[in-house]
């Protein structure tokens, strides 16, 4: 029978344990921690969640996080990696726990203190991660259920982000840089084009999914085929768009670091004149 052997005893509900590979691990279980001291063993019976937490760092950051948390909290918490994991093949848990752990400690925090953080890019981060805005919106859902707090739609957003930079392996300081550079460019049209997009509206996804790909395409570098006939015919024909398709490259240039191909004018500026045109004639028809 497998037998975990006891180093610290975290709370009634959680241990930091050796396995028979000598590797620690975070156990949890109802009552689990209870009067445990220091060699005890436990069984693998008894277990009810088990997370390898390979990261010394993240091993301590756990244990200074797990003492300001309620039963009922951690619970949710745990079923909440849960539903991730089955939703997500490729989902490294590890750092997901200590991360998810921290962000809700920090939000019910916030929330009993009456300060809610507003979430500046939930619209964007709806529409560049769906999947994973959907899968946040079902854990704010049934954690909503068990917290002392009630979690605003904000959350949905930033747990999203938690769920997509454990499935890609980056970092959150990253995704909140594109999704601020998204925000910042959407921005920037709606000045020049003395126009306002609806968030909720599909020339509004599509067009965000396209700044997106256009990111993407710059941070790998792949170089997209000029079809200079077009650019030459854009700039004569519609040069605020073409412009203002210059100045947006320029703003991600210097966002990103990196090259942008003269290529991405083009479709850019066919995107800027679809989107406004789009725009108009809903102002029209109404």
């Amino acid at each position: 029978m497998d037998a975990f052997s006891v180093i610290k005893s975290l709370n009634n509900n959680v241990l930091i344990a050796e396995d028979t590979d000598q590797n620690e691990v975070i156990l949890i279980g109802k009552g689990i921690g209870f009067a445990k001291k220091k060699h005890d063993l436990i069984e693998s019976k008894t277990v009810e969640k088990l997370f390898v937490l390979r990261n010394k760092a993240e091993q301590e950051n756990y244990k200074k996080i797990i003492h300001n948390i309620d039963e009922k909290t951690l619970q949710s918490i745990v079923d909440s990696i849960e539903i991730i994991k089955k939703r997500v093949n490729t989902f490294t848990d590890e750092h997901a726990l200590v991360a998810l752990t921290d962000h809700i400690v920090f939000a019910i925090a916030r929330l009993q203190k009456g300060l809610e953080i507003r979430n500046p890019f939930l619209s964007e981060t709806k529409v560049l991660y769906p999947f994973e805005y959907e899968i946040a919106s079902e854990i704010v859902e049934y954690m909503n259920q068990f917290l002392p707090v009630h979690l605003p739609v904000g959350e949905i957003g930033f747990i999203a982000l938690h769920i997509h930079s454990a499935m890609e392996g980056t970092t959150l300081n990253e995704i909140n840089r594109y999704s601020q550079l998204v925000s910042n460019l959407i921005q920037v049209i709606e000045d020049q084009l003395c126009i306002t997009l609806d968030r909720d509206g599909m020339d509004y996804a599509r067009f965000v999914r396209h700044l997106r790909y256009t990111i993407e395409r710059v941070l790998i570098e792949d170089k997209v085929e000029e079809p200079k006939k077009m650019a030459a015919l854009l700039k004569e024909e519609y040069p605020v768009f073409y412009n203002l398709s210059w100045k947006l490259i320029k703003i991600m240039q210097q966002a990103l670091k990196k090259p942008i191909f003269d290529a991405e004018s083009v479709y850019l500026t066919i995107h800027l004149q679809r989107l406004y045109e789009s725009i108009q004639l809903k102002a029209k028809t109404k």
